[in-house]
């Protein structure tokens, strides 16, 4: 959890596989104008050496696209642990070079909480980043108990919900973030309920930074990251609900994908972004930029 993990002996420099000896001398650690916070933006993809670039899922998976987006908006990937369970989203989040914890289904923001509560006490005089990072059924289904009662409680972590609307990883089952109606393999007959209003509950509880987006602009996705992670770090709880489709589950051609993206987020999907008062204070006061100073 710190750039000392990432530093090799040089005794064994020479012998390490290329892919560690680029994420050291060109990895986004190092590529920092600020040596306090990742610098990197979207528009430097392919230009430098990401935390996360090889993985097992399916071609053209969006919420691929939009995990490796999640690990350029986080401000300080080294000082950050990630929180998952079973899922598609759990394949590549662990090929990541920061810290991830297994999580049992149902547990992942109880564990979370007390893995913050714990990094505070560990370190006082650094700031941790922990971010839950799972599917719909991991969190509106079988995790609902722990993530709603982190939520009211204020806890000081980020949700990221990878909204693919399917159990994607078991099979096609519907899940409770499926639309009402949708046929699946395993939903022959069409989903009978309506999708869980996932964001309502939130405000519901009072989640000081929640977002909804696709993964359609890049650096909306980034800049969201990044932002829900400052708000948990000094104020309170966030969620970011994220349109993920599983182009298998739902037959989307590989092509398609993100033109299903901009089709979905246009329908119901839209940006949307709720900020309480203290949080949009904080915002206001970390995102602002320095004047110009006049030039005779």
């Amino acid at each position: 959890m710190s750039l000392e993990t990432l530093r090799p002996s040089p005794a064994f420099k020479d012998v390490l596989p290329i892919e560690y000896k680029d994420l050291v001398e060109h990895g986004p650690y190092t590529n920092r104008t600020d040596p306090s916070k990742q610098s990197v933006k979207v528009t430097d993809m392919g230009k430098f050496k990401e935390v996360i670039e090889e993985h097992p899922m399916c071609a053209g998976c969006a919420m691929t696209l939009f995990i490796r987006l999640v690990y350029i908006g986080m401000p300080n990937p080294e000082h950050t642990i990630v929180v998952g369970t079973a899922g598609c989203g759990r394949l590549a989040i662990s090929q990541a070079s920061v810290p991830f914890v297994y999580g049992n289904y149902g547990d992942t923001n109880a564990v979370a909480s007390g893995l913050k509560r714990g990094l505070e006490v560990r370190f006082p005089n650094q700031k941790k980043d922990v971010v839950v990072m799972a599917g719909d059924g991991g969190l509106i289904d079988i995790g609902f108990q722990g993530m709603m009662h982190s939520w009211f409680r204020k806890e000081k972590f980020t949700t990221i919900m990878l909204d693919n609307e399917v159990y994607g990883n078991t099979g096609g089952q519907e899940s409770g973030m499926t639309n009402q109606g949708k046929v699946l393999k395993m939903a022959p007959r069409g989903k009978f309920d309506k999708k869980i209003d996932a964001l309502g509950l939130a405000k519901v509880a009072e989640v000081d930074y929640v977002a909804r987006l696709a993964p359609t602009n890049p650096a909306r996705v980034a800049r969201t990251v990044r932002r829900a992670i400052m708000v948990a770090r000094e104020v309170g709880h966030s969620y970011i609900q994220a349109y993920t489709s599983c182009n298998i589950e739902y037959s989307i051609p590989t092509p398609d994908v993100m033109k299903d993206a901009f089709a979905i987020e246009k329908e119901r999907y839209g940006f949307e972004e709720i900020i309480s008062p203290r949080a949009q204070e904080y915002l206001n006061e970390i995102e602002k930029k320095p004047k110009k100073k006049k030039t005779d």
